[in-house]
């Protein structure tokens, strides 16, 4: 249907026809008798129940049978239009795997962009027209529960794995939303729906980076978010929303808010009343409003006083329209729905071993005395509140379900081929103080040669609204804890979360820690697979790890100060006098069963003229005995500008495997976008100057080699 089309059913359209376009609530609403009270959807009320048959998309439905069933009802009732269904899938529809942060840390495209794939064709076939991924929020700071979405610290990252989502998505045929746009990840003290204070220069710089990038794969939907940013919420900023995402980056795809976040606007303390949250929206190009009656309550009042034209509704309506079209909707309003379909597609092998493959791969090695990779033939306990737990899928899973899930005992057993001992110890509960079962767990253990200690936090304490002031193991846990090391047994730590945990006691502790995320289904079989040496590890980590909370906000690409900390230079310098600046482990760190080396790191010239490129090379080798992955990762500093810049910054990476002695040579190419900025005045260009390259398997063990660029 071209555009013509589109406007001429826009033209045969009440008003309230139009607004209903824009407004979405969710489906439950739908399952409701007039007579029903509608309560706990929204806290600034919700539109009556004639027209929610009229909304133009809902989110989060129940299933394909209940999709099937509305748009059934909605031809009934001579509806004409057909209505979009959206849902939250972030990692995994039915067969879950790793959270976003977790998945990023396999710094695998391919992938994360397999996996995206099979999420989106899980949904699509259970109803869901697109789903609110990726997010690409940069996030710096571990109290925030939402990290477990990210993608990390780093901006390039962030963009890298967001547009991997994307293409994922994509191969499947279902659309898909960037979210949260913007700057919703730097929210002050880590606290949920926060205020951010950014400066000009660092939005640009950093914040918006990701989300910049993801423009590339061509999304057609971005979500706005919740908060308010340097004093303005970002609805209202039409500096973010028209003039940076709308005119400068050409996205003409559907814009979304946030849950309730129109109506929130109120709240913040800048719109009056929802008729001048409404009016806001609108001018700031806004086309629906999720979960908030602002459009309905307000835009026809303010048409009818001029202060909004029809023809701004229009603009609007014609974007989701445009939305509905490429999603195939007028030629088939069900679209890819099948039960059938789906009941065939859902958990199948394929799916199950393409997630494990990626839990694998996300695991980190932290720390490993040699007492990795576990024989076999050797008598473990799995002792800890994870040991046999099926909560490990990981938050805001979707249609995933735990009893699906693979435990870590089910998964050494069904590897090994017999029972193991296990006890659980404790609870994993935050506020848990119970320490009734440590002795139980105690007894068990004496029985091992090896303990393996399941520990780590909940799925439920992270994710949205789960802030963290407190980033450490419960107070049982750490009781268990070092009631094992009296053991004085060789400990392996298996520790699970949504977020970096403050691990410093611990690590003292253990002799191996690995730290698994949250892993989702095929959890349990990748973990053991990892633990027996049937795969090794190669993750690496994508936020750093603070050894105390304090440290927070913490990470890699920071800016040098006027007083840096050195060795020789300890005590009127940048510094606490209680731990070390340093992270307990840094970005892109992580270990393997092997070792790599580097040498020999190459400049193909010591001086880049402008327009010109430089191409870098090293020599990789595995070292070790066994065959592995190896995240190779480039970074630049550019050593004087118009702004002070990074210490370093991720440019480029490559995943390699190598077998056991082998070696590879592996390049990377500098040119002047790789060197650009945000200069003092604003302009995105690279400035002339001395830049350093580094090359490691972390952003802190790195060769390095200097080059300039010239006019």
């Amino acid at each position: 249907m071209n555009e013509q089309h589109l406007k001429n059913r826009i033209l045969k359209m009440s008003l309230e026809d139009k607004i209903l376009e824009l407004t979405q609530f969710i489906e439950r609403m739908l399952s409701l008798e007039e007579s029903q009270v509608v309560t706990g959807v929204s806290n600034w009320g919700e539109p009556s129940y004639s027209q929610l048959w009229r909304l133009g998309s809902i989110l989060n439905s129940n299933n394909a049978e209940s999709v099937i069933a509305i748009r059934k009802t909605r031809r009934e009732k001579g509806i004409e239009e057909p209505i979009i269904v959206m849902h939250d899938v972030i990692h995994g529809y039915r067969t879950i795997y790793p959270i976003p942060l977790a998945m990023s840390c396999s710094f695998n495209t391919d992938l994360i962009e397999n996996c995206a794939e099979m999420a989106g064709n899980e949904a699509k076939y259970d109803g869901i027209d697109v789903t609110f991924s990726p997010m690409v929020d940069l996030v710096r700071d571990a109290r925030w529960g939402r990290v477990m979405e990210s993608a990390g610290e780093d901006p390039y990252l962030c963009g890298e794995v967001g547009k991997a989502f994307i293409r994922g998505y994509h191969n499947a045929d279902i659309a898909c939303c960037v979210k949260h746009f913007a700057a919703y990840g730097a929210a002050e003290a880590g606290r949920e729906y926060n205020t951010t204070d950014i400066s000009e220069h660092n939005l640009k710089e950093y914040y918006l980076r990701g989300y910049q990038a993801c423009m590339d794969e061509k999304p057609k939907m971005v979500m706005s978010s919740f908060n308010a940013l340097n004093g303005i919420p970002v609805l209202g900023n039409k500096k973010i929303m028209v003039d940076t995402l709308r005119t400068e980056w050409g996205f003409d795809g559907v814009l979304i808010s946030d849950y309730c976040s129109v109506a929130e606007m109120i709240s913040h303390g800048y719109c009056e009343d929802k008729k001048a949250g409404a009016k806001v929206a609108i001018d700031g190009k806004l086309d629906i409003e999720m979960c908030s009656p602002c459009y309905i309550e307000g835009l026809p009042g303010l048409v009818a006083e001029g202060k909004v034209k029809e023809e701004q509704i229009d603009e609007a309506v014609l974007r989701v329209l445009k939305l509905k079209n490429k999603l195939g909707l007028y030629e088939n309003p069900d679209r890819y729905t099948n039960v059938t379909k789906r009941d065939e597609v859902t958990l199948n092998p394929e799916y199950r071993a393409l997630a494990r493959k990626a839990a694998e791969e996300s695991c980190v090695l932290l720390k490993n005395n040699s007492v990795l990779p576990l024989n076999k033939n050797s008598k473990i306990a799995l002792i800890g509140p994870f040991s046999d737990d099926k909560d490990i899928i990981g938050n805001w899973a979707a249609r995933g379900k735990k009893e699906d899930a693979i435990t870590i005992k089910e998964g050494v057993e069904a590897l090994l081929g017999r029972q193991v001992l296990c006890a659980s110890g404790c609870s994993a509960n935050i506020d848990e103080e119970d320490i009734s079962d440590v002795s139980s767990a105690i007894e068990e253990a004496k029985k091992a040669e090896i303990i393996i200690a399941c520990i780590g936090e909940h799925q439920s304490h992270s994710g949205e609204a789960h802030s963290r002031a407190n980033l450490s193991l419960s107070k049982a846990q750490k009781t268990l804890l070092c009631e094992l090391k009296k053991l004085l047994k060789p400990i392996v730590l298996v520790v699970f979360g949504g977020r970096p945990l403050t691990l410093m006691e611990e690590e003292k502790l253990a002799d191996a820690i690995l730290y698994a995320w949250q892993p989702g289904t095929e959890g349990g079989n990748a973990i053991a697979r990892l633990l027996y040496g049937e795969s090794n590890p190669c993750g690496k980590t994508t936020m750093s790890f603070p050894r105390v909370v304090g440290q927070c906000p913490i990470y890699y690409n920071s800016y040098s100060t006027g007083r840096p900390y050195t060795e020789s230079n300890t005590r009127w310098v940048s510094h606490y006098d209680d731990i070390p600046n340093e992270p307990l482990y840094p970005f892109g760190y992580g270990l393997s069963y092997t070792t790599f080396s580097y040498s020999d790191l190459r400049l193909s010239g010591t001086v880049m003229e402008r327009d010109k490129k430089l191409r870098a090379s090293v020599l990789v080798k595995n070292t070790g005995t066994k065959d592995g992955k190896e995240v190779v990762q480039w970074y630049i500093r550019d050593l004087f500008g118009s702004c002070v810049r990074p210490l370093k910054e991720l440019k480029g990476f490559e995943k390699i495997y190598l077998k056991a002695g082998e070696e590879k040579t592996v390049t990377f190419e500098i040119d002047e976008k790789k060197l650009a900025f945000y200069t003092a005045s604003g302009e995105f260009k690279a400035e002339c100057g001395k830049f350093v390259l580094f090359v490691g398997g972390n952003s802190v063990d790195c060769l390095e080699a200097n080059f300039e660029l010239k006019d």
